[in-house]
């Protein structure tokens, strides 16, 4: 069985979100979020790497999946997201699949410009979840769902 972890990097938040693959089911094993808002700049990118690492070393998962930048009309903010996402890249220590915000909510609801409540929702029902998931959580399982379909594909390719 593959456990696959997905990220969604925020400087402000760092969604993750945890899978495993039985078969052709996913099985929810665990999502949240990194919140560093309150900390300066500095000890963010700190707190990103160290929260992931915690998660992964309880999880051990064998695949990883995140976000790629896009690019904001604030560069700064853009420079932010990016260190964010650094920082998440090298707590993973494991090859990192890369998918554009596009291609997650295309893979999990079926449309590329699929707004957040809708990937929420989608989340829940591929899940099988009662929960209701906080966003940064629900789009870090939607990224490891999308790289689990993406797994599949990719094995349906080869055949």
């Amino acid at each position: 069985m593959t456990i696959i972890i997905g990220i969604d990097p925020g400087s402000r938040r760092t969604g993750y979100g945890v899978i495993q693959l039985d078969g052709n089911r996913h099985v929810y094993l665990t999502s949240g979020y990194v919140n560093v808002a309150s900390f300066p700049v500095y000890e963010r990118l700190q707190r990103i790497f160290l929260g992931l690492r915690e998660v992964i070393n309880l999880h051990k998962p064998h695949e990883a999946a995140i976000e790629q930048v896009f690019m904001h009309e604030n560069p700064n903010s853009a420079l932010k997201l990016g260190q964010a996402r650094g920082a998440a890249i090298v707590a993973l220590d494991m090859p990192v699949a890369e998918y554009s915000a596009r291609q997650v909510k295309k893979s999990v609801v079926g449309y590329g410009a699929a707004d957040k409540e809708q990937v929420q929702f989608m989340v829940c029902r591929l899940l099988n979840l009662k929960i209701k998931l906080q966003a940064d959580a629900a789009d870090a399982l939607a990224i490891a769902l999308c790289h689990a379909q993406a797994r599949i594909l990719k094995k349906i390719l080869k055949l």
